[in-house]
């Protein structure tokens, strides 16, 4: 190749970049990104781009040597940029622009942009040497496990301006925060339009809205992560005033008036507020709030007698009442409540066989009959029936949906009632074969769901169980093991959440296995 003799005057182009038609895309990306770069102002000067930058579109493929325009373009340039690949390695055109660029411009900078292959594989021989001698181009690594698009651009940035390439990476960096700031800033004043739009369209609602907006306002608050979370640290006490300002509401709402989303709405929160206070044993405040979701459901049911939804609602409200005559040791209370929900039940399925969440319910009724008929004075025979039901309900249940946590949880919660129950009736190998079951099911949802505290806590209550049937058995040594499984489980839940009531509760039965 010929040589030229060096330009007069200041560069033309920022920088020529010189790559194999194969990489063409890279090549425009790098193009556009360095285009588009702007120094900061007030760091390296005035702000001001870098552009413009040759980049050759034609294909010389055909061409005998390289045209005018290509030898013009690297005369006028302050840098050559070389796309680095096994392609460019092949190309004697981006081996001979390397060539011309440093015949010409000894003293300006030559950047390796790899993109493909190791530097040997990829760097054509006029970019490592020149004169003779071996040269160490100034590279940026593009490849994903090396600097990657974002710190291989900011890299030939410094190449090309001189500037400190932790500088360039921090103003970077500032720019990116402040982009998304903006975008937050603005998504906050959306926020606010659409907010104060709401509530102009709210006030702007007739006066009949007003009793439902008002109850669906404060559903919302109650039906939120807030109670969820609360609930997970056992400081559910927190939420007294709360239901105490709802049922001031409620009770001065006249039922008929409501239409009936606002009823079911009305009533799930009245079964949740009644769950609170059943686990803080405030029993006579829970017994008002269950009374008034079963006046709630009762509307809505002589309304639409043969809805499903309505009916399972009506549902849950008995099956609340029953549990809370149960947790009061209310025996038969609790089987008027139970025997009713199991109706109910049934009659979901009568409405529709193929409905999976129907059946799930009847098998919850067998389950709380089981539980019943094992309260004292128990009823083994009665207890047996009604927990064989519930164990073939949750187990078809379980094989429609396997690896789904909460079918899993209730197939195990079937297993250890019909434990107790062959327990109760002193079949003690039943009783063991069910509890080794449940453990090896808690086991494998541990292996499915590692992170989920609910598995954790299924295999923590299969254990303190397999621990009680192993000491009726006189097993000691296992119960021993058993013991110690059981606690290290539930220091792992403590670690998680020291304040968590139940998994206190479970610590202590631990201890009493064997007592």
């Amino acid at each position: 190749m010929k040589q030229e003799a060096a330009p007069v005057g200041a560069p033309r182009y920022r920088a020529f970049i010189s790559y194999s038609h194969a990489d063409a895309s890279f090549a425009t990306w790098l193009h556009r990104g360095i285009e588009r770069y702007r120094l900061p102002a007030g760091s390296f000067g005035a702000a001001e781009p870098l552009a413009p930058v040759f980049i050759d579109r034609a294909e010389l493929a055909a061409a005998p040597d390289l045209t005018d325009q290509v030898r013009e373009a690297l005369a006028a340039s302050a840098a050559l940029i070389v796309v680095a690949s096994p392609q460019a390695r092949a190309s004697r055109w981006v081996d001979q622009e390397i060539a011309l660029f440093r015949a010409r411009h000894p003293d300006r900078p030559v950047l390796a942009a790899l993109i493909a292959g190791e530097p040997d594989e990829a760097f054509p021989p006029a970019l490592v040497e020149y004169q003779g001698r071996r040269i160490e181009p100034l590279a940026a690594d593009f490849r994903k496990r090396a600097d990657g698009k974002r710190l291989g651009l900011l890299k030939i940035v410094a190449g090309l301006t001189g500037q400190p390439l932790d500088r360039l990476v921090q103003r970077d960096a500032q720019a990116r925060q402040r982009r998304v700031m903006a975008i937050t800033a603005a998504a906050l004043a959306l926020v606010l339009v659409l907010s104060a739009a709401l509530v102009i369209a709210l006030r702007a609602r007739a006066e009949a809205e007003r009793q439902r907006s008002e109850a669906e306002g404060l559903v919302e608050f109650m039906l939120t992560d807030l109670r969820d979370k609360l609930e997970g640290v056992g400081r559910l006490e927190i939420m007294g005033s709360v239901n105490e300002r709802v049922m001031d509401h409620y009770s001065k709402q006249e039922l008929q008036s409501l239409p009936d989303d606002s009823l079911l709405r009305r009533a799930k929160l009245l079964h949740a507020m009644g769950n609170d206070d059943i686990r803080k044993e405030k029993f006579n405040l829970a017994r008002a709030e269950l009374g008034e979701a079963a006046r709630t459901t009762a509307e809505l049911l002589a309304r639409k007698p043969d809805q499903p939804e309505i009916i399972f609602a009506h549902a849950q409200s008995q099956y609340w009442l029953g549990q809370l005559e149960f947790v009061r040791k209310n025996k038969s209370g609790a089987g008027v409540f139970w025997l009713d929900y199991e109706r109910l039940a049934a009659r979901l399925i009568e409405i529709d066989r193929a409905n999976p969440e129907w059946r799930r319910e009847l098998g919850y009724a067998e389950a709380n009959l089981c539980a019943l008929a094992l309260a004292k004075p128990a009823d083994v025979r009665s207890a047996l029936d009604h927990c064989n039901k519930a164990a073939a309900i949750v187990e078809e249940m379980a094989a429609r949906s396997p690896g789904d946590l909460q079918a899993s949880i209730d197939q195990m919660t079937a297993l250890a009632w019909l434990a107790d129950a062959h327990l109760a009736a002193n079949q003690l190998p039943q009783a063991l074969s069910l509890r080794e079951r449940q453990i090896r099911l808690a086991n494998g949802v541990n292996r499915i769901h590692p992170s989920d505290a609910r598995a954790k806590q299924a295999l923590l209550v299969a254990e303190i169980g397999l621990g009680k049937v192993q000491r009726a058995v006189g097993q000691d040594r296992q119960v021993r093991d058993t013991k110690v499984r059981a606690r290290t489980i539930a220091r792992q839940l403590a670690l998680k959440d020291p304040k968590n009531f139940r998994w206190r509760d479970w610590a202590n039965q631990i201890e009493n296995i064997s007592r």
